[in-house]
């Protein structure tokens, strides 16, 4: 009998496998080391069994309605999906016929190649200047059938000014997304973007919202761009358990949600001022997490790890060499890999 043979496409793939361990103290992943706002754990633990056992919302109308609001923008300009990635992953399928190019800064978000791959597409990375700043006219000389950019940056942490992004999207080939994950901590908005009908705005509630593990992202676009978008990524995405909290968090805790993300933003400035202290050159960061240079990205990593501390360790970045990423957290934390990097220096 023969066996069925994978499509060639999805030679080179590695299947995403973080090795699981329990860390004292884990900052490699850049979530919400406050954890979920109090609204959205009362909502989880007022489901009942019979919500359980129902499909969610198709394609999740009332909390569209809630992001909509919290966005600044009519509720029809929405999309949801499990996680900001799967709208990523659903707008190069959407947008992009099998064999055409995906033009994506470089460094930044790791999954942007798996997808384009997964899909059929031509991955090309654009190095970034040696500023850390968004070379424009390189990103569109490549002439994409999608364009990713990400601002603030994943992982250097670098905004790119509006005027920047809004001449990507203008001079554009084909559709750009503009990942906005860390929207929270720094740089200029990037909504207006998304009512030009040449973008998607993409924005997750993994980070200053403290879901990750309920996996809820969403994209702000023209309407148009929505539903194809929507065709491309089906029903059922968003649970009814990712619901639930998402939408007490957008209704009741935004205040909290603020709060920690104001408490993040004034630790990374205080944790940059303190690596300075101790010779380190970390890159000026608009997100929760700062990407410091190092000589030996595994020699770092190993001393943190001995102290308990997981952080993410990048080899050989264009422009940087070796470094780590650091997510933000409460001070006790920062103090923490404070003084095992001391040590390490």
């Amino acid at each position: 009998m023969m066996i069925p043979k994978a499509r060639s496409g999805y030679d080179g793939i590695t299947i995403y496998s973080p090795k699981v361990e329990s860390w004292r103290i884990d900052l490699s992943d850049n979530t919400n080391q406050w954890g979920p706002p109090p609204a959205a754990r009362r909502a989880l633990d007022a489901l009942s069994a019979n919500e359980y056992a129902r499909y969610p919302q198709p394609y999740s109308t009332d909390l569209r309605a809630l992001l909509a609001e919290y966005a600044g923008v009519k509720p029809e300009m929405i999309v949801v999906g499990c996680g900001s990635d799967d709208i990523i992953d659903c707008t190069m399928r959407a947008f992009a016929e099998p064999g055409e190019v995906v033009c994506a800064m470089e460094p930044t978000f790791g999954m942007v190649p798996v997808f384009a791959k997964m899909n059929g597409l031509r991955s090309v990375g654009v190095p970034l200047s040696e500023d850390g700043s968004v070379d424009s006219a390189r990103i569109l000389a490549v002439r994409g059938a999608v364009t990713y950019i990400c601002t603030p940056n994943n992982p250097t942490g670098c905004a790119i000014p509006f005027r920047t992004a809004a001449e990507i999207v203008e001079e554009a080939e084909g559709l750009v997304i503009v990942d906005c994950a860390y929207a929270e901590f720094g740089g200029e908005s990037m909504t207006a973007l998304a009512s030009s009908g040449r973008a998607v705005v993409t924005r997750t509630m993994s980070k200053a919202f403290g879901l990750a593990g309920l996996r809820i992202g969403y994209g702000i676009a023209s309407p148009q761009i929505v539903l194809a978008i929507e065709k491309a990524r089906g029903p059922y995405k968003v649970t009814i358990a990712a619901e639930a909290a998402a939408m007490a968090a957008l209704s009741e805790d935004l205040k909290w949600v603020r709060l920690r993300a104001d408490e993040a933003i004034a630790n990374r400035e205080r944790f940059s001022s303190e690596l300075r202290a101790l010779g380190y050159s970390p890159l000026p960061s608009s997100a929760n997490f700062v990407l410091v240079p190092v000589g030996d990205c595994d020699a770092t990593m190993g001393k943190l790890r001995a102290a308990g501390i997981a952080v993410r360790g990048f080899h050989a970045v264009e422009g940087i060499g070796d470094a780590v990423r650091i997510t933000i957290g409460p001070w006790e934390m920062m103090q923490e890999c404070l003084d095992a990097l001391g040590a390490a220096a």
